[in-house]
């Protein structure tokens, strides 16, 4: 990583103390980044992205360095200033001299952190000399994961499977595509499974072949896999609850459905017609409360809102933003929806519920309770052959759960459940 310029690490910083002090979202500080080159936006988000990733780690390390931690109403900012320089020492490689100076011009610039521009100073200098060593010594599985989230894994999946799962959020998830029925491979990528690819080379994603002919669109492997426990959509009509950003909607229409995609917020809609448009894919967009949407299919299909626990490698800002009280608001709501999604299903239709969360409340305790009231419903078990082979992606109870470690190989994927009931 070369050195690049302050305004940058400006933004970069403002973006982390938003995320530590406010438990504002990575991905709704985006304009912070307006204004900047291209080459300095992506340092931007890179230094961001990768001090929340290994947040733990980096503050396990400078507590090495440091008597006290610091005190925020006296010290400003330093306190994430030094995370991020840190970060930049010990995870981007960025040259020393470049990392200190940085971190010193934006301590400078800080009314209250300027008064601890020596300590700063100071303690990078040690880590730029230690700091490797007293990285290699840490368990960074455990300390990078908040311990809300890890109590939670390991009491569902045990302390070898949160381990491994912990260890996959370390990495940046791969760009995952789906390209439309017929569509050319595009170079510098390769098929995981059925239409799926994955980028092996990073770039911006327009000037990627095949996006402004509309051949694919961004989805993640696991994403793309519960819209398939529909089946053969084609020529029948299907109800897509909380669509956005559309993917799923896209693939319902590439496979010939005739779509109705609801989303609550405008702007969000708004940016699925747009991904339709270009892609030259045609569904009919509505924007309501799926709550109150009223309607009737054989085939409804429901992203559930939740925690999106499962999407953590994509969104390093989510366990210190989160906590378990959002699982049981996340759960609610959820089930809102389900129970709404129940009666928009004709008889003999089929209803496929997801989250892209790891906590079993948001999805197989979900299910659970949903069939306990409701008899008219019956679970239709998801077939090995229905996921290119992959049984590792089924339940016991016969339900889709991926996991961040599975395709470890290949760069991961997120974590998702997904369950198909049917109507009698």
């Amino acid at each position: 990583m070369t050195d690049t310029g302050l305004p940058a690490r400006q933004a970069a910083l403002a973006i982390v103390s938003g995320v530590l002090r406010r438990r504002w979202a990575l991905d709704f500080q985006l304009e912070e980044l307006k204004g900047l080159s291209l080459r300095d936006a992506g340092f931007a988000r890179a230094l961001a992205s990768q001090t929340l990733r290994h947040l733990g780690a980096l503050d396990a390390v400078l507590r090495n360095f440091l008597q006290k931690p610091l005190a925020p109403h006296k010290s400003g900012t330093a306190s994430e200033i030094l995370l991020l320089g840190a970060c930049e020492l010990l995870i981007l490689k960025v040259a020393p001299h470049a990392a200190v100076d940085a971190a010193n011009q934006l301590a400078a610039i800080d009314t209250k952190a300027v008064h601890f521009k020596p300590l700063v100073n100071a303690v990078l200098r040690r880590i730029a000399r230690e700091g490797a060593d007293a990285m290699a010594k840490l368990d960074q599985e455990r300390l990078c994961t908040p311990d809300w989230l890890w109590a939670r894994w390991t009491m569902h999946y045990g302390e070898q499977q949160t381990r491994a799962i912990a260890r996959a959020h370390l990495n940046r998830a791969p760009l995952d595509i789906v390209l439309k029925p017929g569509a050319a491979i595009p170079a510098q990528s390769q098929v995981l499974f059925g239409r799926v690819c994955r980028f092996s080379a990073e770039g911006r994603i327009e000037e990627r072949q095949g996006f402004w002919e509309g051949d694919w669109w961004v989805q993640d492997a696991a994403a793309s896999l519960p819209a398939l426990l529909l089946g053969d959509v084609s020529g029948k009509k299907v109800i897509d609850l909380c669509a956005a950003p559309g993917g799923k909607t896209m693939q319902l229409a590439a496979g010939g459905a005739e779509v109705i995609a609801v989303e609550i917020d405008a702007g969000r809609a708004e940016r699925l017609r747009e991904n339709l448009v270009r892609t030259k894919l045609v569904a009919e967009v509505v924007q309501a409360d799926a709550r109150d949407f009223h309607a009737k299919a054989s085939h409804v299909f429901i992203d559930a809102p939740c925690t999106a626990t499962g999407t953590i490698r994509r969104h390093p800002d989510l366990p210190w933003i989160k906590s378990a009280a959002d699982v049981t608001v996340s759960t609610a709501a959820a089930y809102e929806i389900l129970e709404s999604a129940a009666a928009l299903v004709e008889p003999a239709g089929t209803l496929v519920f997801a989250v892209c969360s790891l906590e079993r409340e948001e999805g197989e305790e979900q299910i659970a309770a949903f069939l306990g009231a409701h008899p008219e419903f019956q679970r239709q078990p998801v077939g090995s052959e229905e996921l290119f082979g992959h049984s590792q992606w089924i339940t016991p109870q016969g339900d889709l759960r991926t996991l961040p470690d599975h395709l470890q190989q290949e760069g991961g994927m997120d974590g998702f459940y997904a369950a198909r009931l049917r109507r009698r």
